[in-house]
C-alpha cells in the first residue's frame, strides 16, 4: 500500500495510454516470465518433490495478493481513488484499466501493491480528486485501510488452522514401542516391539509424548508400564528401573530403552470443537510469534544473530529470519511430512508477515497506523486538524529500508552456508 508521486502519477497515466504488453519492455518482460513459467512447469514434472515447493511458494503469493485486496477493498469502500493493483514489482507484464484503477503483473512476483492517492500530506493531487484522497478520510477509514494487510493475513491464518483441526487433524506419536536398544532396561524386562503403552504407575498415556515426561519425573524409582499386547490384546504390567543415561544435550536424564515408531496418528475434532479451538488458539499462536519476533531483534537475540554469521557451532540457528531459499528449503521439507505440516507452515507464515507488518515503522502498514493514530489524538487535543509531515519522516523510513535489505542479505547467506534443519 502506497501513495503517488507526481512523476509516478503521469507514468500510470501513460501507461493507461499504450498498454505496456505493447512495449519493447513489455514484451521482453512478458517472454522472460513466460520461459520462466515453462522452465518452473518442465522443472515440476521432472523433479516432482518440487511441484510441492512450488505449489506452497504460489500461494505465498495468492496471500499476497488477498493482503493487497484488503487495502484495496477498504480503500474502495472509504471512496478512495485508487489508481493501480498490481502483482509483482519491475516491468509490466499486462496490465488492464477498468474505471479508473489499472490491474496488473509485473515481471518479479515478489509481491504486490496498491496505489492509493494523497497517502501524505506532501503528495500532490489534483484538486479535483482530494476530497477522495486517503489523508482526507476520517481516521476510523484510514485506519481500517491500513489494517486491512493483515487483517487478511489472520483471517487467512484462521481459516488454514480450522482446516487443520477439522479435516486433516493434528498428528500424534502412538505410544507403541517400536524398538528396544540394546543392554537397557527395557531389553532385560517383559518389553516387546508391538506393545501399545496404556498407562505408567497407573497415569493414563495418550501418545508417545507422556512416556519421557513421566520416566524423567520419576528419576531412577521402579516403574510400571500398563501395556496391550501386539496380536493377542493382552494387557499386562511390565516392571523396571530406569537408568541414567547421556542425553544429547550432554545432561544425564533417566532412560528405559524403549523407541517409538516415526508413524503419526492425525486425530481430527467435530467442527464446533475447530472452531471454539481456532478462536481460542490464535491469540495463543500470535503471542508466541510477537514474542520470537521480539527475541530476534532483542540484545541477546542480535548477539546469536552475529554468532550465526562468524558461523559459531554453539548459535541457535532456528532463531532467526529465512530468506525464500530457506523458506524454499523448510517448504519442500513440509511438503514431504504432509499436508499438517504444509498448512501450518502457511499458517505460521501469515502470523509472522501479518503480525510483523504492524510493526509502527513507515514503510510498514503498522507505520500508517501510527501516523494516522497521532493525527487523531494532536488534532483531538489541538482542536484543529493536524497532518504529520512524511519528509520529515523520511531518514527513519530510509534506517528501516536498510536494516530489511541488510536482514535479508545476511538470511539468504545464512540459508546457503548453514541452512535451517
Amino acid at each position: 500500500m502506497r501513495g503517488t508521486t507526481p512523476e509516478e502519477q503521469i507514468e500510470s497515466e501513460r501507461a493507461a495510454k499504450l498498454r505496456p504488453q505493447d512495449t519493447a519492455e513489455g514484451r521482453r518482460a512478458a517472454l522472460t516470465v513466460l520461459v520462466l513459467v515453462a522452465g518452473t512447469i518442465l522443472l515440476a514434472f521432472v523433479r516432482p518433490r518440487m511441484a510441492g515447493t512450488i505449489a506452497v511458494f504460489a500461494a505465498i503469493i495468492l496471500m499476497i495478493m488477498l493482503h493487497e485486496l484488503g487495502h484495496f477493498v477498504m480503500a474502495k469502500r472509504a471512496g478512495m481513488k485508487v489508481t493501480e493493483f498490481f502483482l509483482g514489482f519491475g516491468p509490466r507484464v499486462w496490465s488492464i484499466r477498468r474505471g479508473e484503477t489499472e490491474y496488473g503483473v509485473k515481471a518479479i512476483p515478489a509481491g504486490g501493491y496498491v496505489r492509493i492517492i494523497g497517502m501524505s500530506s506532501a503528495e500532490e493531487v489534483d484538486p479535483a480528486d482530494e476530497e477522495r484522497t486517503y489523508r482526507a478520510k476520517p481516521y476510523r477509514h484510514r485506519l481500517g485501510v491500513a489494517v486491512a494487510g493483515s487483517t487478511m493475513h489472520f483471517i487467512i491464518a484462521a481459516v488454514l488452522l480450522f482446516i487443520v483441526l477439522a479435516a486433516v487433524g493434528t498428528p500424534s506419536r502412538p505410544a507403541v514401542v517400536a524398538q528396544i536398544v540394546p543392554d537397557s532396561p527395557a531389553q532385560n524386562s517383559d518389553f516387546r516391539v508391538g506393545d501399545r503403552i496404556v498407562a505408567v504407575n497407573g497415569n493414563p498415556v495418550k501418545d508417545w509424548d507422556d512416556v519421557p515426561g513421566y520416566v524423567e519425573a520419576h528419576g531412577e524409582s521402579d516403574l510400571v508400564f500398563t501395556v496391550v499386547r501386539e496380536g493377542t490384546g493382552e494387557r499386562l504390567n511390565v516392571n523396571l528401573r530406569p537408568k541414567k543415561v547421556v542425553g544429547e544435550d550432554g545432561r544425564e536424564v533417566p532412560r528405559v530403552g524403549i523407541g517409538a515408531s516415526n508413524k503419526l496418528d492425525y486425530n481430527t475434532v467435530p467442527v464446533p470443537t475447530a472452531i471454539g479451538r481456532t478462536v481460542t488458539d490464535m491469540p495463543k499462536f500470535m503471542w508466541e510469534t510477537l514474542k520470537a519476533l521480539g527475541g530476534i531483534f532483542s540484545p541477546n537475540g542480535l548477539e546469536n544473530y552475529s554468532e550465526l554469521l562468524q558461523g559459531k557451532e554453539n548459535a541457535n540457528q532456528n532463531n532467526r529470519l529465512m530468506s525464500p531459499v530457506g523458506v524454499a528449503k523448510v517448504a519442500g521439507d513440509a511438503v514431504e511430512s504432509g499436508w499438517f505440516f504444509v498448512l501450518m507452515l502457511l499458517f505460521s507464515i501469515n502470523i509472522f508477515v501479518g503480525i510483523f507488518n504492524l510493526v509502527p515503522l513507515l514503510p510498514l502498514d503498522g507505520g500508517h497506523v501510527a501516523i494516522a493514530t497521532y493525527e487523531k489524538i494532536a488534532s483531538k487535543i489541538k482542536g484543529r486538524r493536524v497532518q504529520v509531515d512524511v519528509a520529515r519522516l523520511m531518514p527513519i523510513t530510509a534506517a528501516v529500508l536498510a536494516v530489511l535489505v541488510i536482514m535479508g542479505l545476511t538470511a539468504l547467506y545464512l540459508d546457503i552456508v548453514r541452512p535451517v534443519s
